[in-house]
């Protein structure tokens, strides 16, 4: 679009942000593919947590770094980035086509400098990261950043004004495109002292809350555009590739771990469907549920996105800290808009004030650092498919659609015409076939129906594994009073009617764990006493190598697959989350003083004769997650197998919905 002169004082908030010497906040935003961009403007305030940014009846826009992953205890590299809050006091909407005319035409001059990690160097993180993290059992995917670094000599307001104007004329399908300054407050000091200066076109939302409805947007798979443009043949061979197909449906069982903690419904999946930008493709579901709470504290159960981060969370940011060489500032973390709602038709928790919240993902972003550098990060999806070189390209391709709009790197004259991908035949129909794998129990509302189950009291322990948030609704369904409890905080083990000792990443083997100590004990002291348990997973290995059956590394891991399983003698589709397994083989006399060895288990195996669910009088146990969106037969299972273990009759294992 042409840079073209305006009448004076047509847009005089804007005009006084383009005219200023950096001392000045503001925020410029195009949401959602709209038409006008918003300019905000105000006071500066940082916060310590999320709960204290502050809502006092005006618009906030916070810029929340990936250190505050430490609220939930994670580890994190800890740069002492703030969160900065801009309070809105001033604002002004302005049509695209006047803002586009009114930004500076041309990015500033910078010089590039590349990527901080070279590309042999990322590849080795990479296999390190397949081997030892993934190939030991820490967990299903991870995220790995490295940054594409710059210099320049311009100050913040025309740096950031020409990068906005940039992408905001060559990315397309951004659910935002900003540029954000935030001086420090005068009281800041140390790392916190230096202005937090942003530009970015993301396609990705985290979470969106209006009127009671939450929204997550879980991402994940990249069909990267040939330079001549994306093709039919190209985009169909994408969907249909096992790799790309299982890294989606990782994340959107992390993302749903969290609905079902925000959203007393769990939430519901909705989609896939097709995200098309300039350079590249993705698919991506979008994921509601009702709820309650303040935005603040949606935002901290919901920290931080696993196609950011990786699954399990927490272990994600342990795997993270161990493998990337700096702290990710920024990198992962969101923006997070809150403004008032006139008149909320739900009743909100305590201090919500009313207020909606639209947090997009911070990703495909430029930062400005106070010292003139440049940042440009980006990270792959590693699982268990990974191909370390092409993470290395997914990773330079992520980066080159920021890198080119802001003159880092060559444009390229790109396509004659670009391809819808969304209306060519066929692409439709291999989108719906993908929801073939997904559980029904997530995808469309059930109500609880009476159950010989209802009433009982459910203890559910998490070993740092979310998974625990939907077994706990599924166990809700089925009329139970289900409550998740971390390891390390459960005070008695024989209270309640039940216990369902849950999933998590880690050697099943290994008792320096504390983890692993924790569930040892606790299985012998619930099964000595004769109380009911379930055991998932992880637990299920214990419990299985308590009784006897060898545990071993799998010859590949089984991370985010879906399994035809046999479940004492019954077939059921479940999906499956590890590393490690138990085998079916002469029980270990060493366990024959055991409690657990003393029950005389009876196994039910697969085909490679691993262990697929045990049982036993008071005891059942299950390798497969009942509760993953890939459990198409999950929680007909479940709903058997808490039965058997609190000797309720009922139906066998069977497939279909739970009735």
């Amino acid at each position: 679009m042409p840079h073209t002169a305006r009448p004076a004082a047509q847009h005089p908030l804007l005009d006084r942000v383009l005219a200023s010497d950096g001392s000045l906040p503001f925020a410029l935003l195009r949401r959602h593919g709209g038409t006008e961009v918003e300019v905000l403007t105000g006071d500066v305030v940082d916060a310590d947590l999320l709960h204290d940014i502050p809502l006092d009846g005006a618009p906030v826009l916070a810029v929340v770094p990936y250190r505050q992953a430490r609220e939930r205890g994670f580890t994190v590299q800890d740069d002492g980035a703030p969160l900065r809050c801009l309070v809105v006091r001033e604002s002004e909407r302005v049509a695209l086509s006047d803002a586009v005319a009114a930004l500076p035409p041309e990015p500033v001059a910078a010089e590039p400098l590349g990527f901080d990690i070279p590309d042999d160097e990322y590849a080795g993180i990479v296999r390190r990261v397949i081997d030892d993290e993934i190939g030991q059992g820490a967990g299903a995917n991870f995220v790995v950043m490295r940054s594409f670094e710059a210099r320049t000599d311009a100050g913040p307001v025309p740096t950031l004004a020409s990068w906005f104007r940039a992408l905001l004329t060559h990315e397309v399908g951004s659910y935002w495109t900003f540029a954000i300054h935030a001086p420090a407050p005068a009281a800041a000091v140390g790392p916190a002292a230096g202005a937090v200066s942003l530009a970015g076109a993301t396609p990705e939302r985290h979470l969106t809350l209006h009127d009671g409805l939450a929204r997550m947007n879980p991402i994940s798979g990249t069909y990267r555009h040939p330079a001549s443009g994306p093709t039919r043949e190209g985009v169909l061979e994408f969907l249909s590739d096992t790799k790309e197909n299982e890294e989606l449906f990782m994340v959107v069982d992390e993302e749903m771990k969290m609905m079902s903690a925000l959203c007393p419904d769990g939430g519901r999946i909705v989609g896939p469907y097709l995200k098309q930008m300039a350079r590249l493709s993705h698919t991506e579901y979008l994921l509601e549920g009702r709820t309650t709470v303040d935005p603040r504290d949606a935002l901290r159960l919901t920290m931080f996105a696993p196609t950011v981060t990786g699954s399990p969370m927490e272990n994600a940011c342990t795997v993270i800290a161990r493998h990337e060489t700096r702290p990710r500032g920024y990198y992962s973390g969101f923006l997070a808009l809150f403004e008032p709602e006139a008149a909320a038709e739900v009743e909100l928790e305590p201090g919500a004030a009313g207020y909606s919240l639209d947090a997009p993902i911070l990703i495909r972003t430029a930062y400005l650092h106070p010292d003139g550098r440049v940042s440009v990060p980006a990270g792959a999806t590693l699982v268990r498919h990974s191909v370390p070189e092409h993470e290395v390209a997914e990773t330079r391709a992520k980066a080159a659609g920021v890198l080119a709009s802001l003159g880092l790197v060559a444009r390229g004259a790109g396509p004659d015409a670009v391809v819808d991908l969304n209306a060519q035949p066929g692409v439709a129909e291999a989108l719906t076939a993908r929801n073939h794998q997904l559980a029904e129990f997530w995808v469309r509302p059930q109500e609880a129906g009476e159950s010989p189950l209802a009433g009982r009291d459910v203890l559910v322990v998490d070993h740092e594994d979310q998974f625990t948030t939907m077994l706990a609704h599924q166990l809700g369904h089925l009329g139970m009073n289900a409550r998740v409890v971390r390891w390390d905080a459960v005070e008695d083990v024989l209270a309640d009617d039940l216990v369902v000792l849950g999933p998590g990443p880690g050697d099943p083997r290994d008792q320096e764990d504390p983890r692993i100590a924790a569930l040892t004990r606790r299985i012998l002291e619930r099964v000595t006493a004769g109380r009911p348990l379930l055991a998932v997973c992880l637990s299920h290995q214990v419990l299985a190598g308590l009784a006897g059956f060898p545990l071993r590394a799998l010859p590949a891991p089984r991370q985010g697959v879906r399994l035809d399983t046999d479940v004492f003698g019954t077939t059921a589709a479940v999906g499956y989350y590890n590393t490690f397994g138990a085998h079916l083989t002469t029980v270990s006399a060493a366990a024959a003083d055991n409690p657990v060895a003393r029950l005389a288990l009876e196994p039910s195996v697969d085909t490679d004769g691993v262990l697929t669910a045990l049982r036993g009088p008071g005891v059942a146990s299950v390798q497969g997650h009942l509760e993953s969106v890939l459990s198409a037969d999950g929680i007909t299972v479940l709903d058997t197998l808490a039965r058997h273990a609190l000797g309720v009759p009922g139906r066998v294992v069977s497939g279909g919905p739970a009735r």
